[in-house]
Parts: structure tokens; sequence; C-alpha cells
């Protein structure tokens, strides 16, 4: 989600004219294997918001490619998983890792991923300190309080030297877990939407890529951003997913190659509001990733 962070739930209605867009249109049976790409049988891809332009541009390089492909939009970030799970879709690109890890634990699913996009640097602002030195002892922080976003958060300020997690965090960790005694700073959990608000009452905010706009900010003026590189990144890759049957699919293939042509990355890139950073790691390593998540969800 995009990283999901960078993409927000719309409206239910939406989601229900995706269903029937998907009831209409058939799909792609799982007992028939995954469509072919012709015309007649286009390669049906969930993502979030069909209107980024990107798709428009990945669309006609598929074609390009003698490949035809359907976005199917969906507003309700479950649905694009259930779609794969059942076979009405043959793709899906809107998650990172740990949100599939996730689904694939609660629904005993086995969803895999075949390719990677991006990954979308979660960032600290402040109205007050130009960097993060300058943020005296005792500061407050506003963080999101979501579960997946919250956990980030304090992965990125432990990066940037503000506080000590327990045993190092993780991509489950929670303030419960900041270690006060070797802390620069506290932290206060609030709604995502209003981290941005929040800047006026703390020393600093992190704030979704989702909400900078709202603040009158932009990308360059965070003063710390989470290293897109780095392991504490990796649950938060952006990722191409098919059935595990289909895991191998030359096609799909293909189609996460054209993914990452110049024209799609610089379509995505102004889309993302400049933040995006891509990555291509290949499958097997993104597969081994989120494996290591779905084990940590288990414990």
């Amino acid at each position: 989600m995009s990283t999901l962070s960078r993409r927000h739930l719309g409206a239910t209605a939406l989601a229900a004219t995706a269903a029937l867009t998907l009831a209409a249109c058939g799909g792609a049976d799982a007992a028939d294997g995954a469509a072919s790409g012709s015309e007649d049988d286009p390669i049906r891809i969930g993502v979030v918001n069909s209107a980024e332009p990107q798709w428009e541009v990945f669309e006609a390089a598929a074609a390009d490619e003698g490949i035809t492909v359907e976005m199917v939009n969906f507003s309700d970030y479950q649905l694009p998983n259930q779609g794969l799970t059942d076979g009405d879709l043959d793709l899906n690109q809107f998650q990172h890792l740990q949100f599939l890890a996730k689904y694939n634990v609660n629904t005993d699913s086995d969803l895999t991923p075949i390719g990677a996009t991006a990954v979308y640097p979660l960032s600290l602002f402040s109205l007050e300190h130009a960097n993060v030195d300058e943020i005296p002892e005792g500061s407050e922080i506003a963080i999101p309080n979501d579960e997946t976003n919250q956990a980030r958060a304090l992965l990125v300020l432990q990066e940037a030297g503000l506080l000590t997690l327990d045993g190092g965090g993780s991509a489950f960790s929670t303030p419960a877990d900041v270690i006060a005694a070797e802390s620069r700073v506290s932290v206060t959990p609030v709604d995502a939407a209003q981290t941005a608000l929040a800047l006026q009452d703390v020393a600093a905010s992190i704030i979704n890529n989702d909400f900078v706009a709202d603040a009158g900010l932009v990308a360059e003026d965070a003063i710390f951003s989470d290293d897109p590189a780095s392991d504490a990144a990796a649950p938060y890759i952006n990722i191409w997913v098919s059935s595990a049957d289909e895991a191998e699919n030359e096609t799909f293939a293909q189609l996460v190659e054209l993914y990452h042509t110049p024209e799609v990355e610089e379509a995505a890139f102004e889309s993302s509001g400049e933040s995006a950073v891509f990555v291509d790691n290949p499958a097997d390593e993104l597969q081994e990733i989120l494996a290591q998540i779905e084990s940590d969800f288990s414990e």
C-alpha cells in the first residue's frame, strides 16, 4: 500500500462497483489457469487507484509487447487479495509485504510476491527544527496510531537516533517497546490523518505520504526519512502478487519488468509526489522476506 500508507480507503460504493465489474467480466477462473493476455482474455490486475497516471502508461507499454491488461479498481484494501484468492484476478499491485503477510496468515492463503515496485519512505517533519540534531531532550513526537504505520514510525525514529526500542524493534513494535531511559523523545500516537495537524503542538511528526500535502509540505521538507535499502524497510517493499501456482508465469514476469521501464517509473514517481524509491528485488528474495514476516505474525 503504494505503500498502503500512501493511499486512503475510499467509499464502500466503489468497492461494490469493482465487485460488479468482476462479476460482469467473469475474471480469471482459477481452475482454468491465468489469462493469456490476449484482447479476448486480458490479464486482470487489481489496484486501488486505476486513475493514477502510471497505469495508463503501463497499459500502453504492455500493449506494445502484445499483452492486453485490464486494470480493476478497488477502494477496499481487502478486496484485491480476495479477488486473487477467488481467481477473479490474475495479479494485484497495491500492497507491501507486511500487508500481504497479515492477509495470508489471517486467511490461511498463499498469495505470492513475484516482483517489487517501490518503497515509499516514511518521513519526519518539523515546523520548529531544521534537522534531527536540533530536537531537544524530552520532546514529543506525533506518530500514526494504526498498527502497521505505528511500528514503522517507531523504527524511523530509532534509525534517526531519537529513541531506542526493546530488542532493536521490529515491524510489530508498539510505544510500549520504547526504552524511555535510552530515548531523547516520547511518542504520542494519533490518527494518521492528524499527524500533519499535530505539527502545531509537537516538536515533530511522522507523516504518511498521503497527508504531507495537507500540511503544506513537500517530501523535500522532511528532516529524516527511513532508508529504503535498510533491513527495517524490507517489510514495506511494495509488490506484484499472484497466486502461488502462477508465480513462475513468464508473462507476469514480463509485466513486472515493464513496470520498471523509464516511462512507467517516471509516471509513478510523479504520482507519488516524487517520493517513491524504486526497487527491483528478485522474487525469491521477496518470498523469503514474506515467509519471515508470516512466521513473526504466527508467533
